[in-house]
């Protein structure tokens, strides 16, 4: 997730702005590349940057204000890098359309000595269906809105934008007006998938009021898209650690929301197990999921409101060791007991148990344990609007801690009390909005717990049940009826 963290506004923009003086760095080329999706739309963006003062610390770069709303993820790197950098976000001028991030360079720059940052970002709702309605045997089209040139503080030599679709299917997308001056060649073109915009040349600050009021304008690219809208409306989350059974409880509770084109008129059943046998079901219309649950999983349910659904089917892979995870899945062939079209929701359940063991850790040194949850699991193209993760641990479990791989929007801890439990379990709840298969990372609790807390549940239950034994031979023994037999008389 973006991170919020405020300090303050970079001087050379200050000084800029009112002196007029240079600006520390300069664009050579910049290329944006946006991945059209359904709910979900990659875009990255490649800086060439040189600059020019030695001894800066940070570079500083934009978002517009929708742009910004919509981005859940972001994460910048030097080229060829897989570490991330730090990224701090600058306080929001309400006078200005645009938000300033701060990257954190690896080492001071040297004037004239140039390198290259990649901008990755994952945007949730950021498509519309268009048209808003499509019958059932309609093609499923979507628009996409940003802005034509990319926002930055400095100067740039030259700019391009990328749109990139899954199929080379395009409606329409818009023309720039009024920016003839900066086109370099052919300012649109579109080869198979992917549409071009630019290059544009000698851009200034594009982040200036008298730039974007003359030049700066949206841009819609209008496309068919071939996978169903999916949407999780919510998402229930419960991670039960068990010592005495050795085993991780997980059980998902899930709105799915198809968010493509409403249907319009009436389904037909008919037309859809027509569609199903000719292969030619409609890009809008979910017949099924599959999902990847790891790996020694057993005793897995799924059931929807009316009860369980027997259609679907789960392959499981063996246990891996906890250095190996990733390198095998169970496949868990999920068919609702309709197929979802577009506005329709499916409310479901989904749950199963793994050996503690392949998520967990002891430290000897220490007598604390530590174990792996999972935020989610992901669905192909899918964000989760809004998830509550609750992880509850063993009874008597103390001196808890966690680490997030990403800031909640809150985290609270608590206490759950269940059957043959005594003073409770703690609970940690985290609440999460707008995540996504980027956000499919794990968080790590780890806590202590003594060895008379694990004697807890036997003596509580031997105490149940001796209790039980002693009150039904009491009980045995009392007579309750009102009146006693009359003894006979010789």
């Amino acid at each position: 997730m973006l991170p919020k963290l405020w300090h303050n506004f970079p001087l050379f923009l200050l000084i800029n702005t009112v002196f007029g003086s240079s600006l520390p760095f300069e664009n050579g080329n910049i290329v944006r590349t946006i991945e059209l999706g359904g709910s979900v739309v990659h875009v990255t963006t490649g800086y060439s940057i040189t600059p020019l003062q030695n001894g800066l610390k940070s570079y500083t770069i934009a978002l517009g204000h929708e742009e910004r709303e919509k981005t859940s993820w972001l994460e910048v790197r030097l080229k060829g890098e897989k570490a991330a950098l730090t990224v701090k976000e600058l306080p929001f001028n309400s006078d200005k359309n645009y938000h300033l991030l701060d990257v954190e360079l690896p080492s001071a720059t040297s004037a004239n000595e140039p390198f290259n940052l990649v901008v990755e970002t994952v945007q949730t709702h950021a498509t519309q269906p268009w048209p808003a309605t499509a019958a059932q045997n309609d093609d499923q089209t979507l628009k996409y809105t940003t802005d034509l040139f990319v926002l930055s503080p400095y100067e740039t030599t030259q700019q391009n934008t990328k749109f990139k679709n899954s199929v080379p299917r395009f409606i329409g997308y818009t023309a720039p007006e009024g920016v003839e001056q900066y086109v370099k060649g052919v300012a649109l073109k579109q080869a198979g998938a992917t549409v071009t915009y630019g290059p544009y040349v000698n851009l200034p600050p594009s982040t200036s009021d008298l730039f974007a009021e003359k030049y700066q304008q949206a841009i819609m690219i209008h496309y068919h898209h071939d996978q169903p809208v999916l949407e999780l409306s919510k998402l229930e989350r419960f991670a039960e650690i068990s010592h005495w059974g050795a085993n991780l409880n997980i059980e998902d509770k899930i709105v799915l929301y198809n968010a493509g084109p409403k249907l319009k008129g009436h389904f037909s059943r008919f037309e859809h197990q027509t569609q199903a046998f000719y292969k030619r079901a409609s890009a809008h219309v979910l017949p099924g999921l599959n999902l990847h649950l790891p790996a020694g999983i057993r005793n897995a349910y799924y059931y929807d409101i009316i009860g369980n659904v027997s259609t679907s089917k789960l392959r499981v892979a063996p246990s891996v060791s906890k250095n190996q995870k990733g390198t095998r899945f169970s496949l868990f062939e999920l068919k609702p007991r309709y197929p979802i079209l577009g506005g329709w929701n499916y409310t479901f359940t989904l749950g199963w148990d793994s050996p503690l063991e392949d998520s967990a850790s002891y430290d000897r040194k220490t007598g604390r344990y530590t174990v792996e949850i999972p935020i989610w699991t992901p669905i192909g193209g899918a964000v989760v609007n809004d998830e509550e993760l609750s992880v509850i641990l063993p009874e008597g479990a103390t001196d808890v801690q966690f680490a997030t791989p990403f800031p909640a929007i809150s985290n609270t801890i608590g206490t759950h009390v269940t059957y043959l439990d005594t003073i409770g379990r703690p609970l940690l709840t985290f609440k999460y909005k707008n995540l996504t298969v980027k956000h499919a990372e794990s968080i790590f609790v780890s806590y202590k717990v003594s060895w008379s807390a694990h004697l807890k549940k036997p003596i509580a239950v031997g105490s149940a049940f001796l209790g039980l034994f002693t009150l039904g031979m009491i009980v045995r023994r009392i007579n309750l009826t009102i009146y006693g037999q009359k003894k006979k008389v010789a």
